[in-house]
């Protein structure tokens, strides 16, 4: 019996080993990838613009004027003594674009590896009053990255805002956000709106997320804080066992999107736990069977995003950790 053991101690070291020497020889072929993309700060040329600037800067940028809006709004947010505060913490937080760069660039790099057809794109950097629920947003050309949503979690200008928001307003969630903004370019919405389709579907993103963004903690690719990412992986098998016994996956209840799926304080299992648990578990509940089907399954990440959610669940062999 001691035999069989140690033998099956060696076989899980080489394959840990052989494994990370895998990882090592794969990352440092995207480390060699070169990658350059332009970075406009456009919140600092706004903040240091007058009101006789702002033709040229219409000409400029265009996307950042809509026409439905008078001279009148733009001129009087160059004055509002707020907005020049928020300029103000924001060049304190970011004066420079080594933190941007630092971010994005081997995030970009690990997406181009994985999608060779990905072009960097230009990044513009904007002020948003604070809207942390689009802080990056990608178009076929740009990503706009609202830097007043990465000031940190405990920022005075974030006070009023819910706690399970305020907790990513930090710059280290800036290449998960940009991530995120990428892999939902990637990820069809499910044409069938049950509970499990929409797991998935937000499955396949995180996976996306964790693949791109390596360095960053699973708590951070999720958006949970450390004790809530514990708190997951201690429950998954009672998570799993209360969606399977309450019959969900196959339920087109909208409701079970703002207990599971969306941003919350807390999931509602209706359940003395509520009050423990992290928001959005279903989305985690649906990482880890994406990941049990990619563990399980020889298949390439773009054929896993083509596969719709009842095949990759059935193939996935997901068991949840006790």
């Amino acid at each position: 019996m001691n035999r069989i053991l140690q033998l099956f101690t060696v076989f899980i070291s080489l394959t840990v080993l052989f494994s990370c020497d895998r990882t090592s020889e794969r990352e440092a072929k995207i480390e060699a990838i070169p990658m350059e993309f332009d970075i406009v700060r456009f919140d600092q040329i706004f903040a240091e613009a007058t009101p006789s600037d702002l033709p040229q800067l219409k000409a400029n940028y265009p996307i950042f004027f809509p026409k439905q809006f008078h001279d009148s709004i733009w001129i009087g947010k160059m004055q509002d003594t707020l907005q020049q505060q928020l300029d103000a913490e924001v060049d304190k937080a970011f004066p420079n674009n080594s933190v941007l760069e630092d971010e994005l660039t081997p995030l970009f790099q690990h997406i181009q590896f994985y999608f060779p057809e990905f072009e960097a794109p230009t990044v513009v950097t904007v002020t948003s009053d604070v809207d942390y629920q689009n802080k990056a947003i990608a178009t076929d050309s740009l990503m706009v990255l609202s830097l007043d949503t990465y000031l940190g979690a405990e920022h005075p200008f974030y006070e009023g805002i819910q706690k399970y928001f305020s907790k990513n307003l930090k710059p280290s969630q800036i290449a998960p956000d940009v991530a995120e903004a990428y892999a939902k370019q990637l990820t069809a919405y499910p044409r069938k709106r049950h509970f499990l389709g929409q797991m998935i579907y937000y499955g396949k993103i995180l996976y996306l997320k964790n693949l791109w963004v390596p360095n960053a903690e699973d708590c951070a690719i999720i958006g949970y804080s450390p004790e809530e990412w514990q708190w997951a992986e201690e429950n998954e098998q009672q998570i799993w066992r209360y969606f399977v016994e309450n019959e969900l996956l196959y339920s087109s209840e909208p409701k079970l999107g703002a207990r599971f799926l969306n941003p919350a304080p807390f999931s509602k299992f209706y359940l003395e736990i509520d009050n423990e648990s992290p928001g959005e578990i279903g989305r985690y509940i649906g990482w880890k069977i994406v990941e049990a089907y990619m563990q399980n399954n020889d298949i390439s990440i773009k054929q896993m995003l083509q596969k719709p959610a009842e095949e990759i669940f059935n193939n996935s062999k997901y068991k949840p950790a006790k």
